[in-house]
C-alpha cells in the first residue's frame, strides 16, 4: 500500500514539475505560473479520489495523457503509419483516386501497381486484342431505362449514382452539394429514408427512398398515408421510389431519432413533430407476408402516377429473395427494380456485431438477386442496382458482371465532398462538415466549390468503367459476364466468377433444376410468408 500510494506521488510530483518547467519557460509571470500549477495539483487530487477510472486513479494527471492519445489515435494512424493498401474501410489508394478525380487533376499510376498480382483473392478483367470503339460521352450515355411493362413512366438511370444517405446522417451543405452535383452530371441522388428536404431542391434526380418509418409520407401514428404520398411522388424530381427493406449497415435492424436531434428542418423532412423521439422499426407495419409487400408496391406505382417502384435489401435468409420472386409470380406484380445493398456498410452508425457479422456482402448478394431472378424468368423484367464499397470503374464492372445494370455509391460521393474518413459520422463533429448537423462545421463545406467535385468525380468515375468494357472488346456494361472477372483463389488457382459462384439458367428454378442449395431455397419458399416451411 505504501509502495502503491508513493508511485502515485511521484508520478503527481513529476507532472507538476514538468508543468512548472513548461510555465518558466514560456516565460509565464509568476502569477499564472501558480495558476497552473494549482490546476494541476486540483487535477491531480480529483484523479486520485474519482472512481470511475482506474488508470487515473493510478497514474494521477500522466494517466490523461493516454486519454489524449487515444483520441487521436486514429488520425495518427492514418497520417502517419497507414500503408498505400492497408487502411479501412477505404486504403489511401481508393482516397486519393476519388479525390484526384473529384479534383480533375491527374489520376494515373506511375511506376506500376503497388498490389500484390499472385496473391490469394487477387481480381483482374482480361483485355482484348480487338478493343471495341470508344464510347461517346459516357457519363451522359452509359443509361439503364429502369421500368417494365407495367411502368407507365420509366427513367433512363446512369449507370453510377448518389447511394441512399438522409438529410439528418448527412449536413444541409453536403445534401445540397450532392444533389446540385447530381443535377450537373445528369444522375441520381437517393435519397435515404429521411425523406425529401429542402436541400434535396438543386434540380438533381431524386430516387426518394421510403423505409418503415414512412418519412415524408405518414400518419401521425406512423403508418402510411396514401395521401401524402401520392403528393410527395408526384412532384417532377421524383424519378422512382425505393422502399427500403434494410441496409448494409444494419440489417434488420431499427433505430430511433432522440428527440434532441429532432430539429425544425429534419422534422420538415420527415413529417414529424420537432423535438420529440421518432422510432424506425425494425420491420414495416403496412405489410407481413411476400404477397402483401407486393400489393403494396403496386398501390405505390399506382399513387405514384407510373414511376418505377422497387425495394432496397442487404439479402438474408436466401428462402426470403425466392419467397419475394414466388410472390411476383403469384401476384403478377412485378416491381420495375431491386437494389442489393451489400454488409460492407456505410454512414449508418450501428452495433459493431451487425457492422461486423451480419448481412450478405455484395457479391454474394448480388449473386443470389440475380439467380432468383434468372431462375424464376423474371431477370429481364427487373432492374438490378448494388451498392458495396463501390469507389472506382473496376468496381463497378465486377458488380455488373455479377448481375448488376447500375451501380450506387455512398461514401465514394462523401469522399468527392472532402470526407478524410475521420470515422466520427455517428458523433456529430464530422471535421470536414459532411456528416454533421453542428452549423459551424458545417460551414467549412462551400456547396458551390463541392457540388462541381461531386459531378466531376462521377464523369471521370464513368469514363474509367467505360475504358474498361472497351479494351476488354465490349460495347456495352450489359455485355460483362461473370466469365470476364478472374479471381486467384487461396488454393493458387485462376478461376473465372462463373467457377467460382453458381448461375443457373433462365426458368430453372421453376423447372426444379439448378445447383441443390439454390433449389433447396426456392423449394423452402412461400409466396405467403418470409417463414420458409
Amino acid at each position: 500500500m505504501v509502495e502503491r500510494i508513493g508511485k502515485k506521488l511521484f508520478y503527481a510530483v513529476v507532472l507538476l514539475w514538468l508543468g512548472s518547467a513548461a510555465a518558466w519557460a514560456a516565460g509565464l509571470p509568476a502569477g499564472w505560473a501558480v495558476i497552473v500549477l494549482g490546476l494541476l495539483v486540483a487535477l491531480g487530487i480529483h484523479d486520485l479520489v474519482q472512481v470511475n477510472h482506474a488508470l487515473l486513479r493510478n497514474y494521477p494527471l500522466l494517466g490523461h495523457l493516454r486519454y489524449l492519445l487515444e483520441s487521436v489515435g486514429p488520425e495518427m494512424h492514418q497520417y502517419f503509419v497507414e500503408g498505400e493498401l492497408n487502411g479501412r474501410p477505404f486504403n489511401r489508394d481508393q482516397r486519393s483516386l476519388v479525390y484526384q478525380r473529384a479534383k480533375d487533376v491527374t489520376d494515373t499510376q506511375p511506376y506500376g501497381t503497388q498490389l500484390d498480382l499472385y496473391s490469394p483473392d487477387y481480381v483482374w478483367i482480361n483485355h482484348s486484342v480487338a478493343p471495341a470503339p470508344s464510347i461517346p460521352d459516357p457519363a451522359r450515355n452509359l443509361r439503364i431505362e429502369v421500368g417494365n411493362d407495367q411502368c407507365a413512366r420509366p427513367y433512363s438511370a446512369s449507370v453510377l449514382n448518389i447511394s441512399a444517405m438522409s438529410f439528418g446522417s448527412l449536413g444541409a451543405n453536403a445534401t445540397s452539394a450532392l444533389n446540385r452535383g447530381a443535377q450537373l452530371g445528369g444522375f441520381a441522388h437517393d435519397t435515404g429514408e429521411g425523406g425529401i428536404s429542402r436541400y434535396h431542391r438543386h434540380g438533381g434526380d431524386l430516387i426518394w427512398e421510403i423505409g418503415s418509418g414512412y418519412f415524408g409520407c405518414r400518419r401521425e401514428d406512423g403508418r402510411f398515408d396514401p395521401d401524402r404520398f401520392r403528393d410527395a411522388a408526384s412532384d417532377e424530381q421524383v424519378k422512382m421510389v425505393e422502399l427500403k427493406l434494410s441496409q448494409g449497415a444494419k440489417p434488420g435492424h431499427g433505430g430511433m431519432l432522440p428527440g434532441a436531434k429532432v430539429s425544425e428542418e429534419i422534422a420538415e423532412a420527415r413529417g414529424i413533430p420537432e423535438g420529440q423521439d421518432c422510432l424506425s422499426p425494425p420491420r414495416h407495419p403496412e405489410f407481413s407476408t411476400p404477397i402483401e409487400m407486393l400489393e403494396f408496391l403496386g398501390q405505390m406505382r399506382e399513387l405514384s402516377g407510373g414511376k418505377p417502384v422497387g425495394f432496397k435489401l442487404c439479402v438474408g435468409h436466401p428462402s426470403e429473395v425466392m419467397a419475394i420472386s414466388k410472390a411476383m409470380l403469384d401476384t403478377g406484380i412485378v416491381v420495375d427494380f431491386i437494389v442489393v445493398d451489400g454488409a460492407e456498410g456505410g454512414t449508418g452508425a450501428a452495433p459493431q456485431e451487425f457492422s461486423d457479422h451480419i448481412g450478405t456482402p455484395m457479391r454474394e448478394g448480388l449473386m443470389l438477386v440475380q439467380n432468383a431472378l434468372v431462375g424464376a424468368d423474371l431477370r429481364d423484367r427487373v432492374s438490378v442496382g448494388a451498392a458495396g464499397k463501390i469507389v472506382s470503374g473496376f468496381d463497378m464492372a465486377i458488380a455488373m458482371a455479377l448481375g448488376a445494370d447500375w451501380a450506387n455509391s455512398a461514401r465514394g460521393f462523401m469522399l468527392a465532398l472532402g470526407c478524410i474518413q475521420s470515422l466520427r459520422c455517428n458523433l456529430n463533429d464530422c471535421p470536414t462538415g459532411v456528416a454533421t448537423q453542428d452549423p459551424g462545421l458545417q460551414r467549412g463545406l462551400v456547396v458551390d466549390d463541392k457540388a462541381p467535385r461531386v459531378h466531376a468525380f462521377h464523369h471521370a468515375t464513368v469514363e474509367a468503367f467505360s475504358e474498361i468494357l472497351t479494351s476488354s472488346g465490349l460495347s456495352t456494361p450489359w455485355e460483362l459476364s461473370p466469365q470476364h472477372v478472374l479471381l486467384r483463389t487461396r488454393a493458387g488457382e485462376v478461376r473465372s466468377l462463373d467457377r467460382v459462384y453458381d448461375f443457373v439458367e433462365p426458368g430453372a428454378l421453376m423447372a426444379g433444376e439448378g445447383p441443390a442449395w439454390l433449389r433447396r431455397a426456392w423449394s423452402f419458399a412461400r409466396s405467403d410468408s418470409f417463414v420458409s416451411s
